[in-house]
């Protein structure tokens, strides 16, 4: 009963990226086209926002919904980065679908987005088997 709130949050949120076309295949198309201002506009307010939460976190000690210490900590830059965002960026790009709303994208009905789903799936476990042995 205790994950009930996060099922119905994760729902609000599913329905809030369908109404506001984020996980639209025609505006993900529209943005790499620089074609119109709708995801980067999004995407800018998601970053705004990050920024400001973190910072408000970090001032005022905010802890989890648990009471436990919220720790950021801090992550070097290296190739790795670029080489992994550069994938990201294409696969995103040829799928028009970014990782966080497929299952947005399932529920609203686009079930071919089933394959992309796998498909980050087994990227996700050949990472994990393979992330000692890339760049650092």
């Amino acid at each position: 009963m205790s994950k009930t709130k996060y099922l119905i949050l994760g729902f609000l949120f599913g329905i809030i990226l369908i109404k506001a076309e984020v996980v639209s295949w025609f505006r993900i198309q529209e943005m790499f086209h620089f074609q119109s201002f709708h995801m980067y506009g999004v995407i800018g307010s998601a970053v705004v926002v990050g920024i400001i939460s973190i910072l408000i976190i970090k001032k005022f000690n905010i802890k989890t919904i648990d009471g436990e210490p919220i720790q950021i900590e801090s992550k070097s830059f290296s190739k790795g980065n670029i080489i992994g965002g550069l994938i990201f960026g294409f696969g995103w790009a040829l799928t028009g679908a970014c990782p966080g709303p497929l299952y947005a994208l399932v529920g609203s009905g686009a079930l071919i987005v089933l394959v992309v789903l796998f498909s980050a799936v087994v990227g996700t476990l050949t990472y994990g088997a393979l992330k000692d042995k890339l760049p650092h």
